[in-house]
């Protein structure tokens, strides 16, 4: 079986967010560092990041929440892609998650229990996500 050539990515902002800016940079940031990105957009349920992931074959979802309600946005995310066969697909978020000033490591503990992959703070720079996805898909 021959291998993509380009490892693709699903990315969007989850819920009833509507944080634009962030999630362009994050395209911009991924493209440049040689992915296949599929925006998706905001205010996107997980339905679409699922069915996005589906019609592209994508290798991971990326979920960017910044208005506190990721905690509620994502749950089930895991075992609905399980569902639609998306076992494989690694699963990352990231932003503002939560509401309040919560301390990070249990911040963190709940979306790694939830099934995600990798969980990022506010402020995390893209090439931190970028490296980790290289070193997750086998692409270093």
């Amino acid at each position: 079986m021959q291998q993509k050539e380009k490892k693709t990515i699903v990315m969007g902002v989850i819920g009833s967010d509507v944080h634009a800016v962030g999630i362009r940079i994050l395209e911009e940031a991924f493209t440049e560092a040689g992915f296949n990105v599929v925006n998706i957009g905001v205010l996107s349920p997980q339905e679409d990041f699922i069915n996005a992931a589906i019609e592209t074959d994508a290798d991971a979802i990326l979920v960017s929440s910044l208005y506190g309600h990721g905690e509620l946005d994502c749950k089930g995310f895991k075992d609905k892609c399980i569902e639609a066969g998306l076992d494989d697909v690694i699963l990352y978020v990231g932003g503002n998650l939560v509401v309040g000033k919560q301390d990070w490591e249990l911040t963190e503990k709940k979306f790694l229990d939830m099934g995600f992959d990798r969980v990022y703070p506010p402020g995390t720079l893209p090439e931190v996500a970028i490296e980790d996805l290289k070193q997750d898909l086998g692409l270093k």
